[in-house]
């Protein structure tokens, strides 16, 4: 069970997907077993690999891939004082993702027998349409109308990806489009509203009775993270639940997004603590009687990573999320794992995270990242 190799490596997934490039890790043992684990993406998580391969990867070197939660806490404190949050938070996730797909491997079993069992295993998605910012009312409507027709989402969440220097840009027409998607769907439909930060305190409540007035589930991250106190407070003051921890990178900032005031909360797979760290989540949540609906965007490890977590949690309020350009993991695994079938993704049964890819076409795409 000792680790021989760690090698750190972007994915370039072609011209469809505009340049992005996914942040993956690679941890093999001394009799060639590996596993997968992924970073967050953002800048193309080259600040992650690059701490994973010159201050991580040289301490896990020998030692037993099955020890992994002492590995990666001592990991954890060697470099705090790098923030930790973001990128060392990021680093951490991909090895524990690639560890725990590496001792299902090992063990013969999936990742979510490893986690308890699964209390579903077919879980609705919902379709996260992004870049609304930048569009008239008529192209929001006509890209969300595109999505439910080719994904069939049990829920949809328009988002709005604006410029985050910038406050309470146009509220008349974040309020306008958000009306036009009600309309062209319906009252039943669920519906969520993410502000990717963009509103003051103000801003947020203004929209936010707006929403309630619509008909609206939840309203994600309407002021910046940062001011998690600011956050409560719209939290509180609404009857709509405000969502955040998308960039909320360890247990204790989730306790205190939670101690603000806020009842659900997103943290991501591929930014903080990876399968290890979201199962505490859950914990926390659970715990505190707060919804736990992860933020999650990467098609593909992560992906699976994610839904493997979700599966194994009893009250799972929300669908799972499925981002803009989830098509691009077509290109690299045999069977594209992001795909839904009548609305939902299937577990897989394999073993790890069971992931079936394209061995020549990774190494093609991939980028090797050194110290």
């Amino acid at each position: 069970m000792k680790i021989a190799k760690v090698e750190t490596f972007q994915v370039d997934w072609g011209a469809s997907a505009k340049g992005a490039r996914s942040a993956f890790v690679r941890i093999e043992t001394e009799d060639g077993q590996y596993g997968l684990g992924e970073a967050s993406p953002m800048q193309g998580g080259l600040a992650s690999l690059v701490i994973i391969a010159n201050d991580m990867a040289p301490a896990l070197i020998g030692k037993d891939a099955l020890d992994h939660a002492v590995l990666l806490d001592t990991l954890f404190h060697k470099c705090i004082k790098l923030g930790p949050e973001g990128a060392t938070t990021a680093a951490l996730a991909a090895l524990d993702i690639a560890l725990w797909d590496l001792k299902g491997k090992l063990l013969g079993q999936p990742v979510y027998k490893l986690l308890g069992g699964a209390w579903r295993t077919a879980l609705p998605c919902y379709a996260s349409v992004g870049g609304n910012a930048w569009r008239t009312v008529d192209q929001v409507v006509e890209v969300v109308m595109r999505r439910v027709e080719k994904e069939r989402p049990a829920a949809v969440k328009i988002r709005w990806d604006g410029d985050r220097t910038r406050q309470d840009v146009d509220i008349p027409g974040d309020i306008a489009k958000a009306k036009a998607v009600r309309k062209a769907l319906g009252d039943q439909f669920v519906l969520g509203f993410d502000a990717n930060n963009g509103y003051s305190v103000g801003g947020a409540m203004r929209v936010g009775r707006a929403l309630e007035d619509l008909g609206y589930t939840w309203f994600e991250e309407p002021v910046q993270h940062y001011h998690v106190a600011a956050m409560g407070e719209v939290a509180q003051r609404l009857d709509i639940t405000v969502s955040a921890g998308e960039q909320t990178y360890t247990l204790q900032g989730l306790k205190d997004l939670i101690n603000a005031g806020v009842r659900m909360v997103q943290p991501d797979i591929v930014k903080m603590g990876g399968i290890t760290g979201l199962m505490q989540c859950a914990a926390v949540a659970y715990a505190h009687g707060v919804e736990l609906v992860p933020h999650q965007t990467q098609p593909s490890v992560g992906h699976l990573a994610n839904i493997h977590v979700l599966s194994a949690i009893m009250h799972l309020s929300k669908p799972v999320e499925l981002a803009d350009n989830w098509e691009r993991a077509g290109s690299l695994f045999k069977k594209n794992p992001s795909e839904p079938i009548d609305g939902r993704f299937e577990l897989p049964t394999a073993p790890g995270l069971g992931m079936e890819f394209d061995e020549a076409e990774m190494k093609k795409r991939s980028i090797p990242i050194s110290a």
